[in-house]
């Protein structure tokens, strides 16, 4: 989480120091006119540079992963930039069009604009300038459309596939802003390095952008499929796919996930696969919980030999450190990565401690039972604690539970608030925040 504040916090001082080699917060002399026009080209820099990264984000740039800790967190700072180019981009419009309105009221009266005094305009700035009624128009209505997709992202209780349609139009919208930022933004900017840095961000984005409307988002990472067993656990209302692919799989580390297409209309989900990778047998699982209404439908609409894409790998929660000991916490459907963990050392066994926390609301003795068995294979001790009958897991409870946990990394999946609780408190004992490892499988 550390890098992904870091870096959007990096962004925004570059823009506005980039912005304020070129011009001034303190215009002489200082009117509101003449505060109003410096404020609208800073927030007008600072939304479409935030919005630009945001729309190469989108892209899922593995070479990125690493720097910013897997894909997951590369999502959260997508969101982050999005809030911070709307929240600039509603600062921009109210100076913009509010003071329109004031004047129309009667509140500010608007300066007489002075006639050129023998000014000859270059061709390109000349041309620019004629666009500038367009733009206006165009700009301010690609902010409503823009607004309301925004806020769609942001509410939990829009499907998800709805939300991945509509979330793709932020990328027409995007084209129009470009436009509207090239012919309103100051002349002058573009010869100086705010200019430079800002054409650069809207080309990256607009790449971006024609990926996204053309569906080759990922393009290169899919790999065709075939289901080819399906297991169902009622009392988890949980589904286990088993994928058959063919050949071009890359092959994956446990605890990464993978985006999968089962239908066109519905688009591709991102699970976390549930399998270590053999290239002898090339298959992956994928164990899905009904906790929306895509996932509550896949029990009805999958069956043995349907058709898959799988997008990936993705995700760099990968158990990868040197200390002796890992403490493991898998709540509810957040045990799959720690399933795929145990696979992969009795295959590879280890040398590390580990001790897993696993609280789940409900029981399945079947899927129980394969959890025990995949644990001693991996000799991995469980601690399993089911709903009301065994109490709720806290840190106390888990350094109760493992006695040299100060020399341990600590692995959270499950829900955030949960983990960012046990993190706290964890750090304020003592560990290390980075020894903290928390996957935020929240892809909008």
């Amino acid at each position: 989480m550390k890098r992904i504040k870091l870096s959007l916090l990096l962004l925004l001082l570059a823009l506005t120091g980039l912005w304020l080699l070129a011009d001034t917060l303190a215009p002489t002399p200082f009117t509101y006119f003449a505060f109003r026009t410096v404020l609208v080209q800073l927030t007008g820099v600072i939304a479409m540079g935030a919005m630009s990264v945001a729309m190469l984000l989108a892209i899922r740039p593995r070479w990125l992963e690493p720097h910013l800790d897997g894909l997951d967190k590369m999502y959260r700072l997508h969101k982050w930039l999005g809030i911070t180019a709307l929240v600039a981009a509603i600062v921009h419009w109210w100076w913009v069009t509010g003071t329109k309105w004031m004047v129309g009221w009667g509140w500010l009266t608007r300066p007489e604009r002075k006639p050129p005094t023998g000014q000859t305009l270059g061709t390109i700035e000349a041309w620019l300038r004629g666009q500038r009624g367009t733009a206006e128009f165009l700009g301010e209505w690609a902010f409503y459309a823009a607004l309301l997709l925004i806020a769609l992202a942001l509410i939990k209780r829009f499907p998800y596939h709805l939300f991945t349609k509509t979330h793709t139009w932020l990328a027409a919208i995007f084209g129009v802003l470009v436009y509207h930022t090239v012919v309103l933004t100051k002349f002058d900017y573009w010869s100086q390095p705010v200019g430079w840095v800002l054409a650069g961000l809207m080309l990256g984005g607009t790449w971006a952008a024609v990926l996204a409307l053309s569906g080759r988002i990922g393009a290169q990472r899919r790999t065709a499929g075939e289901i080819e067993s399906l297991i169902y656990y009622p009392e988890l209302r949980v589904l286990e796919i088993s994928l058959l692919l063919e050949e071009g799989w890359a092959g994956h580390e446990a605890g990464q996930f993978a985006f999968v297409t089962s239908n066109k209309r519905e688009g591709a989900h991102p699970y976390t696969i549930a399998s270590a990778w053999n290239p002898q047998d090339r298959r992956v699982v994928f164990i899905t919980k009904a906790l929306g209404d895509h996932t509550s439908r896949l029990r009805d609409k999958l069956q043995v030999g349907t058709l898959a894409t799988v997008e990936g790998p993705y995700g760099c929660f990968d158990f990868r450190d040197q200390g002796p000991r890992q403490i493991w916490i898998g709540a509810g459907i957040g045990i799959t990565p720690f399933i795929a963990r145990m696979k992969q050392l009795a295959q590879t066994p280890g040398a590390q401690e580990i001790d897993l926390f696993h609280p789940t609301a409900d029981f399945a003795p079947e899927a129980i039972e394969k959890l025990m068995t995949d644990a001693q294979a991996a000799k991995v001790r469980v601690h399993l604690l089911v709903g009301s009958k065994d109490g709720r897991l806290d840190a106390e409870r888990i350094r109760a539970a493992v006695p040299g946990w100060q020399s341990a990394s600590i692995w959270f999946c499950g829900p955030p608030g949960f983990g960012q609780a046990l993190r706290d408190d964890f750090v304020a004992h003592g560990l290390a925040d980075a020894a903290f490892h928390q996957e935020l499988f929240q892809m909008r």
